[in-house]
């Protein structure tokens, strides 16, 4: 048969389909494609589409006139506004095959030719500039041919699937950075070609950027399904600031209640608007094109919510059970010999004086109080205006009251001169105490009933174990446990107590901030550590779960073990921390709900948060820069070319403002294995996993943690392999998986090296239960680093590292880790967001030492936790700016110390760095090629399974 592309028009193409054994032709302007061959003179005809409601029977309208628009013809007269502002005239609409209609439609001027209209999908879009047509015919073709045709049809951009083998590939580490997979939505999904029409990664990601359309697609996948938030994201320099909407105009669905956003239809000429998550068919508020700041006729297409995934809404008086909350702190200051000793008591007081200006007070509502704690409790009376404290003394820790019914819980604006008088003097007061105990469970109810009918925090800063009255604890550190079945047990609390006090404050709005330091054992399990996860329907043991305190009341954990605020690294970190957290913009009174199109359901959380009932989770303070992670079910099959996940958050600002902040994001769906895995964010499985593996090392043993994420490794890597390549059902000398999924066996060796899940004998268990506190709630940006470390060379580092660039301080290309990149000579920096290393060889030379350190000799140079100089050389203020940008480029409030490591130093120091180069074999745990090895003897044994 003839070559029908010899005969065709300029600009069409044909292509052979393997179904319907006959050729295809396409325009390659725009994507057009039908059966019958095209002649010089062909227009491309529209199909009738298909609506996706099965009650919907009105047609889609176009603009007279848009259909060559649309196309590339020669366009007619518009119907859009002019740039002037004036209409254009001539705007009238048909429907193909029917008398025109003279219904008015709602047009877009932003989007370019196109309008919304009563059609099934309300927006008639032309090709966008992100989804070029030129080969979208040539590629869907091919999909088709390989069984892997989208369901959007030919309008979407497909995944490519690259493979590659595991085995001795390279992998750099600056590829940890990359953004995740595209999210490639179907044209027309979006309103808006706004860039911040879908929520940027560091809000909200998926696990998967393609869902898949089944739930037995998803299981066969063996990939996780689930969502990453970070709400109350902190905004660094150059961040956009987000949205916020003040005329209390909030459009929300009347069945699901989902907000309206950048992924609804309009319809009826722009009357109503259509919801992307149960297609329900609402009215556009009256106001909603009105601009009530100008007090005049606004465009619609420039509202924020139609444009930007993550807004804010300030929230009129129906969303109020009260008037908002001020921002109240009450701070619990272990005033215990022990407590004087460390330090921990004259930094607290140092830091909060110092801190007072950064406390959030816009509207001069905040409120203060301080309670001391030993073997009593210590009430301090400061009346407004006076410069002048009176201390007053509780000694009944049976039945905790408050002293004096005002004047303990004071105004800042107004007792801010006996406030700053209380802190100089307060560790003076307190220098001799001789007193050795600590009543921190009567301290908590005491600031509890102070603040209850309010809300507010309540910060604690304590350095002894808790051993007297309500919550008293006993050492229960046995170094016989470690490393064995029962180490679990250590990792769960021990006193019901505190999960009981902690939901009551739950529900009056307070909420917990520990900050733990000292150099005996404190049972970070029980005071400060993550606790386990919520499954609607599923009872948990109330004696099962560790860390009720910041957990169900949404706070902050922080662990200094060994403070002492005579050394001055110790000092500077607690007084770092302990003041950004103060200075932080806190959201108060919160709930969290996160919604989904039909068929998705949220089916188990993570993170610090009390959950109030099935879906809905209470925060009494939302911390900035933490994470809570939702695994994500399939209840029915999706039958809609793409998803939206919806969370919104109702809380108070510092200001006093009621406001819902609300995040979206939108993905396409897939029915094809190949396009998951293509889709899949290593980063975000990566954090869903380490939240499962550590709510698995509470619930069960750390054993079944470890062979969980193993297993979830060899399933996936199996599954890859008898779907994805040509070696199914046989032995491999390959370990394949989709490029996107690399790091993925690494991250996960990561883990299972990590202090948290490790196994070992020699990990005390409040070092573990802290560790296991921040796998469960860092944001990705810092988890990352936290269990796959950064290692750089720094005395080869090319000259412009360490200088100022475009973009701030240059910093040195990452090495992999591994000692086989040491040199006996050289300098290197290791670093994972909470301790940095300075690893020194033991044949450094001394001009590289007496530039950085100020030493002349190796034998001079001091071993462990240090500052380092800044000399006057160009290479120290390099290796400065270094260490001070790697301190300063990640979100949140931590302050990593600086140790110095050599070579030949204290054992101790040196297995501890050592320990961060996972790609090397430790103790019983493989080196990566090991694991690699370990991998592909299991994914090829199970093929014969």
């Amino acid at each position: 048969m003839a070559d029908p592309s010899q005969q065709l028009p300029p600009g069409w193409i044909a292509q052979w389909d393997e179904t319907h054994q006959r050729h295809l032709f396409i325009e390659q302007s725009s994507g057009h494609s039908q059966w019958e061959p095209p002649t010089s003179q062909s227009v491309p005809i529209t199909a009738q589409p298909q609506s996706t409601t099965a009650s919907h029977t009105k047609r889609r309208q176009y603009a007279a006139g848009q259909t060559q628009v649309y196309y590339g013809s020669d366009p007619a007269p518009s119907a859009y506004p002019s740039e002037t502002g004036a209409p254009a005239v001539g705007g009238s609409f048909f429907t193909p095959g029917e008398q025109q209609n003279q219904q008015p439609a709602y047009v877009n001027p932003a989007q370019g030719p196109g309008v919304y209209t009563a059609g099934p999908q309300g927006f008639v879009a032309p090709a966008q500039p992100s989804y070029q047509q030129q080969q979208v015919g040539v590629l869907a073709d091919q999909f088709a041919s390989m069984g892997l045709q989208q369901q959007s049809g030919f309008g979407q951009k497909q995944y490519a699937l690259q493979t590659v083998n595991l085995v001795g590939a390279y992998l750099d580490p600056r590829q940890l950075l990359d953004p995740p997979p595209e999210i490639r939505l179907p044209p027309g999904a979006c309103v808006s070609q706004s860039p911040s029409a879908n929520a940027d990664p560091s809000y909200q990601r998926c696990t998967l950027n393609a869902i898949p359309t089944t739930h037995s697609l998803l299981t066969k996948s063996k990939l996780p399904f689930g969502l990453v938030l970070i709400p109350h994201r902190s905004l660094k320099e150059g961040d956009e600031a987000v949205p916020v909407i003040t005329d209390q105009i909030i459009a929300r669905c009347r069945r699901c209640r989902t907000y309206i956003n950048p992924y609804v239809t309009f319809i009826d000429g722009g009357t109503r608007w259509k919801c992307c998550m149960c297609n329900v068919s609402n009215e556009v508020p009256q106001m909603f094109d009105w601009d009530a700041a100008k007090n005049a006729p606004g465009d619609r297409w420039n509202r924020a919510e139609l444009n930007h995934a993550v807004v804010e809404f300030v929230a009129p008086t129906e969303y109020m059970v009260r008037p908002p909350q001020p921002p109240v702190y009450v701070f619990l200051l272990d005033v215990s010999q022990q407590g004087v000793a460390s330090g921990m008591l004259a930094t607290a007081t140092r830091t909060i004086l110092e801190s007072l200006d950064r406390l959030p007070n816009a509207d001069d509502r905040t409120k203060v109080a301080i309670i001391g704690f030993d073997v009593a409790l210590y009430f301090f009376c400061i009346p407004p205006g006076s410069s002048e404290s009176t201390m007053l003394v509780v000694s009944d820790l049976e039945d905790v009251f408050l002293p004096k019914p005002n004047d303990l819980l004071v105004n800042l604006t107004e007792a801010r001169a006996g406030l700053e008088g209380l802190l100089s003097h307060l560790s003076d007061m307190f220098a001799e105490t001789h007193n050795v105990g600590s009543a921190l469970g009567p301290a908590l109810q005491a600031g509890y009933k102070l603040i209850s009918s309010v809300g507010g925090k309540l910060i604690v800063c304590t350095t002894s174990l808790p051993t007297l009255g309500a919550g008293a604890l006993k050492n229960r550190e046995d170094p016989k446990m470690l490393g064995t079945p029962k180490e679990s047990s250590l990792l769960q609390a021990a006193d019901v107590f505190y999960k009981t006090f902690a939901i009551e404050c739950s529900r009056s709005q307070v909420s917990v901030d520990m900050f733990l330091g000292g150099s005996t054992y404190q049972d970070v399990a029980t005071l400060g550590e993550w606790a386990m996860n919520f499954s609607p329907g599923v009872a948990t043991n109330p004696l099962g779960c560790a860390g009720c305190l910041p957990h169900y009341t949404a706070g902050n954990t922080l662990f200094y073990p060994a403070f002492n605020a005579a050394r001055s690294e110790d000092a500077i970190r607690f007084a770092h921390e302990f003041g950004q957290i103060l200075a932080s913009p806190i959201a108060l009174e919160a709930v969290i709900r996160v919604r989904a199109s039909r068929g998705l359901r949220m089916a188990t959380f993570y993170g610090n948060f009390f959950v109030r009932s099935t879906d809905l989770l209470s925060l009494p303070a939302v911390p900035v820069d933490q994470s809570y992670a939702i695994e994500v079910q399939i209840e029915e099959n999706i039958t809609t070319p793409f998803v939206v996940f919806q969370t919104a958050v109702l809380h108070t600002t510092c200001d006093g403002e009621r406001r819902i902040r609300v995040v979206t994001s939108a993905y396409p769906t897939t029915s094809n294995i190949s396009e998951l895995y293509a889709s899949a964010d290593q980063i975000s499985i990566a954090t869903l996993l380490a939240n499962k593996a550590v709510e698995r090392s509470v619930s069960a043993k750390m054993e079944d943690a470890r062979d969980a994420l193993t297993n979830k490794m060899i399933d996936i890597l199996t599954t890859y392999k008898n779907t994805m390549t040509s070696s199914a059902g046989g032995a491999s000398a390959q370990l394949s998986i989709s490029d996107n999924l690399k790091f993925l066996p690494l991250l996960t060796l990561g883990l299972l090296k990590h202090v948290g899940l490790r196994q070992s004998s020699q990990i005390p268990s409040d070092l573990r239960a802290y560790a296991q506190t921040l796998l469960s709630t860092l944001p990705p940006q810092l988890l990352v680093p936290y269990i796959h470390p950064t290692f750089y060379s720094l005395h080869t580092m090319p000259p412009e590292c360490g200088t100022i660039g475009e973009n701030g301080v240059i910093l040195p290309p990452p090495l992999p880790l591994t000692s086989e990149r040491m040199d006996r000579y050289g300098l290197y920096l290791i670093e994972d967001g909470q301790t940095m290393f300075l690893w020194v060889g033991r044949e450094a030379i001394p001009q590289l030492l007496m530039d950085v350190f100020s030493v002349e000799e190796y034998a001079h140079l001091r071993n462990g936790k240090t500052t380092l100089p800044l000399l006057e050389n160009s290479f120290s203020q390099r290796v400065n700016a270094v260490v001070n940008k790697t301190r300063e480029m990640r979100r949140g409030p931590y302050w990593p110390h600086l140790y110095v490591i050599k070579e030949d130093g204290e054992l101790p120091l040196r297995l501890w760095a050592l320990s961060w180069l996972i790609h090397d074999r430790q103790d019983q745990m493989p080196s990566y090629p090991q694991y690699l090895t370990q991998l592909k003897e299991k994914v090829n044994g199970s093929s014969y399974t």
